[in-house]
């Protein structure tokens, strides 16, 4: 057996300023769990010592929808369990990231709704706006334009991510 590479490349999952600019110094790339083309300054720290051809990979839901508020529902019950109830109290580093982003109000929100057993209350509490920059939902029309927004972050690949092949499809249309 012989290897595919010479190399393989090593990206680190992070959130934390910390976290991210370590990445940033010794790794190839850097998965984010959710990332605003919208907010570029929350990172824009941490990403100062990348080297070059330093690779961040985006996952993005994709939901081709008239129904704007239908289609942000599924990201919403994402973002609701990972800033109410992935992590401490004290130290949740999805709530922090949301803070971080423009959020604090909101994440304490959630975060306290979750913990008092209001799952469904603490999804509704995730504002629009929120659910919305982190993700791809709208019409065709729509997603064109909002894919436009990544083309000037340091993003390099989005790995998006449909309800099924024919969402996909179209959105390797948009691209192509």
């Amino acid at each position: 057996m012989h290897p595919l590479r010479a190399d393989v490349p090593i990206y680190l999952g992070a959130e934390g300023p910390k976290n991210v600019a370590l990445a940033a110094e010794i790794c190839d790339g850097w998965l984010p769990l959710y990332y605003s083309p919208f907010r570029p300054e929350v990172y824009a720290d941490s990403l100062k010592g990348a080297k070059p051809g330093f690779a961040i990979v985006q996952g993005l839901a994709v939901n081709i929808t008239d129904d704007i508020p239908a289609g942000l529902a599924p990201v919403k019950a994402m973002l609701g369990f990972y800033i109410g109830g992935m992590g401490a109290k004290q130290r949740n580093f999805h709530k922090e990231l949301m803070a971080r982003m423009g959020f604090e109000a909101e994440a304490d929100r959630i975060q306290q709704l979750f913990f008092e057993g209001k799952r469904g209350e603490a999804i509704a509490a995730v504002p629009d706006q929120f659910a919305d920059e982190v993700s791809l939902v709208g019409p065709v029309e729509r997603i064109r334009d909002r894919l436009g927004a990544w083309k000037g972050t340091p993003v390099s690949t989005l790995l998006v991510q449909g309800q099924n092949a024919q969402v996909l499809r179209r959105i390797a249309e948009l691209v192509l």
